[in-house]
């Protein structure tokens, strides 16, 4: 997971807290036209936009938070989109573009909630924290980095990452501490001055830090360590005290804790996790019910699901799976590979064959970042379409410990592709007799399922469920 927030840079130990709104005025025709420009990139690498009930409601409370930033006092110069992406993200670009996803909408527990992130995000913006970023980053940036290893050019360091996470990178990532504590005071500033709870923003980056922790715990790593998300920004911990901080400093009140229950009630149904439409992960397992094809990745490997191509990462390198137009002659398929990455010329092209398809690589040496490295372009030929993996692997090690990946690659059957089905969130009312540990039970996973539901709820782990109250379950469907 990787989420940030985002604003202005704090003079050196103050906190401006005024709920003023900025002065309008009116985005700049340059920000509109590289906001334009971006903004296809962004969608087709993050899912495109959801098309549920949502959609619509993220729009207004966008907007609402939108024009307290001075960005513009219209609404209608903000376009404020709901991405169908299974990652928690949100972030915003120049020229009024906002983005949230659907994954981490369904982490929300208030519209409060929703409008912090935003406003945070919007505040990068106001600040023009991405000033200076002069190109769009997105999952090209992976192969980006394959190029560079092909070619020699130093761009490997590009390859590590999370798929179409990496999308918004040149927008979201690597902000200075004192940006991000200014995101955080401008966001409390612009969603106070809409109407919200400014206590919302603190409440939202201790559920951030509480997924973040089980996402640790659920993929065996360590749950204390600095979370994907925070990499390069104050820890957790200090942003929510310093969030409380900003709220208290508003001199408004922290209310009494009370559901939200109209905003719970909007969440019922949201698509949660993977869109069967591009694939699903099931632990160690890739499905895509449309390409009707399947692959497994190694033991500690993580499988990340971009709308173009879906990567493995892992300690013995990294690959990603694309798929390309049918052919049957797969040494050309490498070639023209090979040349699109930079490479002058693949090496020797060998042959193998796996649960009944035929496929080909190849192997060439490279350096990168002042590593020594090996690409490798593995080609398999179904009868509709070329399914293809570019690999990058230590010097000498060639597919390495991708050999149980690539033998994994099979086709599914029309029946097995009609059995994958997606998740989605259902908002429950607690009955009498209910507890933690039977609602958690239908929680559409084989483990951590009491985990995923505190978690999910903004719940601790010793709540007390109440007859009446609403509940957040990941069902399938």
């Amino acid at each position: 997971m990787r989420y940030l927030f985002a604003a202005t840079a704090l003079a050196a130990g103050t906190i401006a807290t005024t709920a003023t709104p900025a002065v309008a005025q009116s985005i700049s025709a340059s920000d509109k036209a590289q906001g334009a420009q971006a903004n296809p990139q962004l969608l087709a690498e993050f899912g495109g936009a959801y098309d549920g009930p949502q959609a619509a409601y993220v729009e207004q409370v966008g907007k609402r938070v939108a024009v307290q930033s001075g960005l513009s006092n219209a609404q209608g110069d903000f376009t404020v989109t709901l991405l169908n992406s299974p990652v928690e993200n949100a972030f915003a670009i120049p020229g009024g573009y906002i983005y949230v996803t659907r994954q981490l909408m369904a982490l929300m527990n208030s519209e409060a909630e929703l409008a912090s992130v935003m406003g945070h995000e919007v505040g990068h913006v106001a600040a023009r924290h991405s000033a200076g970023r002069n190109r769009t980053a997105s999952i090209g940036g992976l192969l980006a980095g394959v190029v560079g290893a092909v070619a020699g050019n130093g761009a490997l360091g590009q390859l590590v990452g999370r798929g179409a996470q990496q999308a918004a990178s040149l927008y979201t990532l690597k902000y200075g501490r004192d940006q991000e504590y200014a995101a955080d005071g401008l966001g409390v500033k612009y969603i106070t001055a809409a109407g919200y709870d400014p206590y919302a923003a603190a409440d939202m980056l201790a559920q951030l830090n509480d997924e973040t922790a089980l996402q640790a715990r659920v993929a065996g790593r360590d749950a204390n360590a600095v979370p994907t998300w925070a990499s390069t920004h104050p820890n957790g911990a200090d942003r929510i005290r310093r969030a409380r901080a900003l709220a208290q400093a508003t001199g408004r009140s922290e209310p009494a804790a009370q559901q939200d229950t109209a905003f719970l009630r909007r969440l019922d149904g949201l698509r949660y996790d993977d869109d069967p439409a591009q694939g699903v992960i099931d632990g160690q397992t890739f499905r895509h019910p449309a390409l009707r094809v399947s692959f497994t990745a190694p033991a500690g490997y993580q499988i990340n699901n971009g709308t173009d191509a879906v990567t493995v990462s892992g300690s013995g390198g990294q690959a990603q799976f694309r798929t390309a137009a049918a052919t049957s002659d797969l040494p050309g398929f490498i070639a023209q590979r090979f040349s699109s990455l930079g490479a002058s010329a693949s090496g020797e092209v060998r042959t193998g064959r796996t649960n009944n398809i035929a496929y080909a690589y190849s192997t060439v040496g490279a350096s990168a970042n002042g590593r020594a490295v090996d690409a490798t372009i593995v080609a398999y030929s179904f009868p509709n379409a070329t399914y293809n993996f570019t690999l990058v692997t230590p010097r000498g090690a060639g597919i390495g410990a991708f050999e149980p990946l690539i033998e994994s690659l099979a086709p599914l059957s029309a029946t097995e592709a009609a059995a994958i089905k997606g998740k989605r969130i259902r908002v429950a009312t607690v009955k009498a007799g209910d507890t933690v540990d039977s609602l958690a039970r239908q929680m559409a996973y084989p483990n951590y399922q009491r985990e995923r539901f505190l978690t999910l709820n903004g719940l601790g782990g010793d709540a007390r469920l109440t007859p009446g109250m609403l509940v957040k379950l990941v069902v399938a469907g």
